[in-house]
């Protein structure tokens, strides 16, 4: 199995909030890398990649919309002390087709080690936006 298939199953097995996972889309940076830093606040629910090619940052989802309410970031790190990883969302859906809740999804380049460092509950609609800002 691939890192990035590893990945998506380690997402999906979590089921952040007991709900199970529909699709898990990974990122992609602009420069065209897949390796990143993650700063991230698990309260609010805000995760911002920072790509390790080109330097962008790039606020997930719908993070950018909750910014101003995070005291402090944290940097993702792994166990081993990585801190460049593939990164992946999982969307969970209600019956409606609307995402309720997200996963944000790390697998360490230093060690391949995976897990979920963020997720929290989508309690609004529209939500067809979100898949487009992984």
């Amino acid at each position: 199995m691939s890192a990035a298939e590893d990945l998506a199953a380690s997402i999906i097995d979590f089921e952040a909030g007991g709900y199970p996972v529909g699709e898990v889309r990974h990122a992609v940076c602009e420069c065209g890398s897949i390796r990143f830093g993650l700063l991230f606040d698990d309260e609010v629910g805000v995760a911002v990649r920072v790509c390790a090619e080109c330097g962008e940052e790039f606020g997930m989802l719908d993070s950018d919309d909750h910014a101003d309410e995070v005291d402090s970031v944290d940097e993702a790190t792994c166990t081993c002390g990585g801190t460049e990883f593939l990164v992946a969302v999982g969307f969970a859906f209600a019956g409606d087709g609307e995402v309720r809740w997200v996963s944000v999804g790390l697998s360490c380049l230093a060690d391949g080690v995976t897990g979920v460092y963020v997720d929290w509950k989508i309690d609004y609609v529209p939500t067809g936006g979100l898949s487009e800002r992984v």
